[in-house]
């Protein structure tokens, strides 16, 4: 059973930055497909971004898109997304998640797609 850990969100002014980290046990993370969400108050669970295994295929949200960096390191078993520039829409509570998968499909933009989700993080934009 895989277990996911979000930590590093918190209560930051528009403009600055972030850098949330998603520890996985249980499993082989080098085999795990890694995505981020976000889900703010009344409104549905949105892509953000999602990464391979290896880490050589990104692809984010175009509402993140140069601001938000998606990345990875197998040999600590952790997801980084650094958030940066800051807006008060990016307000939410962020979840990491994870599915044994070798390949990428257009299914990573669909939360239901993944199998493993952590408990989430507030991340809070306000100026």
């Amino acid at each position: 059973q895989v277990q996911l850990v979000e930590s590093g969100g918190g209560l930051v002014q528009t403009g600055g930055s972030l850098r949330l980290s998603c520890t996985a046990s249980g499993h082989d993370f080098s085999r795990l497909f890694m995505g981020w969400f976000r889900q703010a108050p009344g409104k549905e669970r949105e892509f953000v971004a999602a990464i391979s295994r290896s880490g050589g295929w990104t692809h984010h949200a175009d509402s993140v898109k140069g601001r938000f960096i998606i990345s990875r390191d197998n040999a600590k078993n952790t997801v980084i997304l650094q958030l940066n520039t800051l807006k008060t829409e990016d307000t939410a509570v962020y979840y990491c998640a994870a599915k044994e998968a070798s390949s990428v499909t257009t299914e990573v933009y669909n939360a239901g797609w993944y199998e493993y989700w952590g408990q989430g993080t507030q991340v809070t934009a306000s100026s």
